[in-house]
């Protein structure tokens, strides 16, 4: 070992300050909607069928933070100090040390007490074999409850098959836009909140004209959550261009530069990150690979094995069109970056993303298939896009427990969306059994529904969808089950 056992001790002190009975005296006290998943995961007390929690995101998205914040609420609750160990992996003393000598140490140190015991490892992905020692422990060591984070936890790997049924998996999105005003502290118009986007189908033509009157302010603030993204550090920075700085160098970089060379062995990351700034280049668009290769001079493997890593790293989502068979997983997928910040940082538009209509409408459709994601994820929801006759398209369905929701973004400068503007919708309704669809539409007028549908077609402002979505998640309003959007 580099270091020896009181260096490392001095180091894992640092981590743990509870067991000299300190706390982190910055811990922020707003919370993400998902703290009070983990809290209740935390809260129920081990037994045989307990499973590990894996907290999956991108980088510098919380997952720090949340961790630091359950264990504050853990010794409120009475849990002994000495029972609860947080180790972060990222530190490169402790990758080189082990997960066994970290908890050595620290049971050296702190002697175990009744009650139930608490791990709480950081960027696990940089302990070698973390997969094989989380089985052992959630197998036999039942007292223990043991939660992780992974900013880039690879998704091929033998030792996920050994994971199955011993952890759960939750996914940290960056900041809903919700969240992002929380956060920031902004002063938002007195809305109605929603326990789900269909109650607006019982809504008058009053009570939308109402609503959109007194959101109006709340569009600014929308469109500086597209310039900022959904980072907490980006979010509560002074300035957008520190805030996209920020996001293109202490985020996007380090994880190509950094962990797809640790943790993937990439050596060609200049080529990664050309083939990345052709997905932000075409973010919510269709990846024809054919052409990529093409334009890049790459073969075809080693592209859809580039995208498979920035999909690991968390920063792009793949979609595949809806339907079954060879023919879908030979077509071509749809890419949504992470956040709708990341594009307009790497490609340095600053505020000139507001003025460009094609770009804004791009982050528009990354931010609401974010919500979306986010909101249906955890219930179940699978996600694809509607490729149709004619190459008519809709952007996004999700599919909950067999039904079909689909959602198209309209965000054009336009008093009204009518179904003539539809014909993917249209082609999609035609074909499919759909319950309700959605458009995401730009001004704030253009709320309602659309005429002469053949099922109900909501058109809801996107700033107002997002906000709901996020507000729904927050409040925990939609506990539970499968409610429709």
């Amino acid at each position: 070992m580099i270091a020896s056992s009181t260096e490392l001790l001095g180091i894992v002190r640092q981590f743990n300050p509870w067991w000299a009975g300190s706390r982190f005296p910055d811990l922020p006290r707003w919370r993400r909607a998902i703290f009070r998943e983990l809290e209740q995961w935390a809260n129920v007390p081990p037994g045989p069928t307990s499973r590990a929690l894996l907290v999956n995101g991108a980088r510098q998205v919380g997952k720090t933070t949340l961790f630091l914040q359950i264990i504050d609420s853990l010794i409120e609750r009475g849990a002994p100090a000495a029972n609860i160990l947080y180790a972060t992996f990222d530190h490169p003393l402790l990758r080189l040390a082990g997960l066994e000598n970290v908890l050595r140490l620290w049971r050296e140190q702190e002697p175990a007490a009744d009650g139930p015991e608490y791990l709480f490892l950081d960027e696990i992905q940089f302990a070698p074999d973390w997969q094989i020692w989380l089985k052992h422990q959630v197998d036999f060591e039942r007292r223990r409850k043991i939660a992780l984070t992974g900013s880039a936890v690879p998704l091929a790997s033998g030792g996920q098959e050994s994971g199955v049924g011993r952890w759960q998996t939750v996914r940290l999105a960056t900041l809903s836009f919700h969240e992002f005003l929380q956060l920031r502290g902004t002063a938002t118009p007195p809305l109605p909140r929603l326990e789900s986007l269909r109650q607006l189908q019982g809504w008058s033509a009053a009570d939308m004209a109402r609503v959109a009157a007194d959101a109006r302010p709340l569009v600014g603030h929308f469109h500086e959550y597209l310039l900022r993204g959904g980072f907490p550090q980006t979010a509560q920075v002074d300035t957008v261009t520190l805030a996209q700085r920020l996001l293109r160098e202490d985020i996007v970089d380090k994880v190509l530069k950094r962990d797809m060379t640790a943790l993937f062995g990439v050596r060609r990351v200049l080529e990664l990150e050309q083939v990345f700034l052709y997905l932000c280049l075409h973010d919510g668009g269709l990846l024809d690979v054919s052409e990529l290769c093409k334009r890049l001079e790459l073969k075809r493997p080693t592209v859809g094995n580039f995208v498979s890593l920035l999909e690991a790293g968390h920063l792009i989502y793949r979609l595949l069109p809806h339907g079954y068979g060879k023919q879908v997983l030979r077509a071509q997928p749809k890419i949504y970056l992470a956040d709708p910040a990341i594009a307009p940082s790497v490609l340095l538009k600053g505020k000139s993303l507001l003025e460009d209509q094609g770009a804004l409408a791009r982050a528009v459709e990354s931010a609401v298939f974010k919500h979306l994601f986010t909101h249906y994820h955890a219930r179940g929801a699978s996600f694809s896009y509607w490729r149709g006759t004619r190459d008519l398209e809709v952007d996004i369905v999700a599919e909950i427990e067999g039904r079909i929701i689909p959602f198209e973004v309209k965000y054009q400068a336009r008093p009204q969306t009518t179904l003539r503007d539809l014909k993917g919708l249209s082609d999609l309704v035609a074909r499919r059994p759909v319950p309700i669809a959605y458009v995401l539409t730009r001004e704030l007028s253009d709320f309602g529904l659309v005429a002469q549908a053949p099922v109900p077609i909501l058109r809801i402002p996107a700033a107002l969808a997002c906000l709901w979505l996020g507000q729904i998640e927050f409040g925990q309003q939609d506990p539970g089950g499968f409610a429709e959007p």
